[in-house]
């Protein structure tokens, strides 16, 4: 099994790990970011990242789960591990995950959701949104990095490879901001929404 101090390596060899001022997903600050993107760039580290990952699963799986465009990777390649099929969920006209691409679930299947890095744990609530009208059953959820507060998503336990303690803040609490340093929006959300709203 792979460790923490080891999945750190990989995340700072890789340039995943940066620092500065970055808007995330959710819209709150943070003076460092997780770019999973970059160790997972590396094919190698992918599959080892996902066979870490499908090591922490316990409970039988139907099918993989990720979300666009951050989790599809890691995604697959859990799925890979554990000899199931994969899909991803993308943003209608509406801003909200619906499938597309002629995937569908099935109604009692038990799906495993998976992530690179979970943070505020948004995303994974549109993702268990997504299974709930598809009467499906999330029977875990794993991810890369924790950078969770509580660990926990909606009930769930979030079982992960690493778990990192960066602050962040609301933009009214940001002390970033108050020194007037400019941030930048590093992950593919907005784009993302934007481009399918177009």
């Amino acid at each position: 099994m792979i460790t923490e101090q080891e999945v750190l390596q990989m995340l700072t060899e890789s340039g995943a790990i940066s620092k500065g001022h970055f808007i995330l997903s959710s819209g709150r600050h943070a003076e460092m970011y997780v770019q999973c993107a970059r160790v997972l760039e590396d094919p190698r580290r992918a599959e080892i990242l996902g066979k870490a990952l499908a090591i922490c699963v316990k409970e039988k799986v139907d099918r993989v789960i990720s979300p666009i465009l951050g989790g599809i990777l890691i995604g697959h390649e859990v799925a890979r591990a554990l000899d199931r099929p994969f899909l991803f969920p993308e943003r209608g006209s509406n801003g909200e995950f619906c499938l597309r691409r002629g995937f569908t679930l099935n109604p009692q299947e038990r799906v495993l959701i998976v992530e690179d890095v979970v943070t505020t744990g948004q995303t994974t609530e549109e993702i268990l949104a997504l299974l709930a009208d598809n009467e499906t059953q999330p029977v875990g959820l794993v991810a890369i990095v924790d950078r969770s507060s509580s660990h926990v998503v909606e009930g769930m336990s979030v079982q992960s490879l690493i778990q990192l303690d960066f602050s962040n803040y609301s933009p009214e609490e940001c002390p970033l901001c108050a020194k007037g340093i400019s941030a930048h929006r590093p992950g593919s959300r907005a784009k993302e929404v934007q481009a399918q709203l177009s």
